[in-house]
């Protein structure tokens, strides 16, 4: 069984046969309690309280607070956080990183992104699990943003989709875990220093 500090339970993940309802009311609990308590405020006991579940119930579930936050994360990300295909390559990218600097600073799911980011910090575990559940794939999605743009002859075969990743959403990602406001301004300049001098 977890405990309220968020170690893990020695059991394994329970069958995928869960209430929806309940583990929607979960999820948005965790949701709200994260932005009204933090990530050290938010417990088990809290989580059950406003979900109107037993916290047995909850250890069914998921091992841990961490497991929960990483699944409101990937559900939350999976509706507000798309990769556009309807503009060209470039504009697809600008209407994306607009959109994470808004699910940043806007959105409750990006609270969650960036207590998880700094939970990862001192806890090797979580952050594999971290890493496996959302930001491999989340940066893989993101290469494949712009390597449709070299393969649709947009952007030149030299851009280093690795390299230009982390230099669009890693200064969004610091602004936002620094409070910084993340003007459009902003992002306009990532877009030119990054991929305008690339455009084929």
């Amino acid at each position: 069984m977890a405990t309220d500090d968020g170690t893990r339970a020695t059991k394994g993940r329970a069958p995928h046969r869960r209430d929806e309802n309940a583990r929607l009311a979960v999820l948005h609990a965790t949701d709200d309690l994260l932005v009204e308590r933090s990530f050290n405020g938010l417990t088990i006991e809290g989580i059950a309280a406003r979900a109107g579940v037993a916290k047995q119930t909850i250890y069914r579930w998921w091992p841990s607070k961490v497991d929960i936050l990483l699944d409101t994360l990937i559900e939350d990300a999976g509706r507000q956080l798309p990769v556009p295909e309807t503009a060209s390559a470039l504009e697809n990218t600008r209407r994306y990183l607009r959109a994470l600097a808004r699910f940043l600073t806007k959105d409750p799911a990006g609270m969650v992104l960036l207590a998880l980011i700094g939970e990862a910090q001192h806890d090797p575990a979580m952050a594999k699990t971290f890493h496996e559940r959302y930001l491999d794939p989340q940066r893989q999605t993101e290469r494949e943003m712009l390597q449709r743009g070299i393969d649709s002859g947009e952007f030149s075969p030299a851009l280093d989709t690795e390299a230009a990743r982390d230099a669009l959403t890693g200064p969004i990602i610091y602004r936002a875990l620094t409070g910084a406001k993340i003007p459009r301004t902003f992002i306009d300049t990532l877009i030119t220093n990054t991929l305008e001098k690339h455009l084929a």
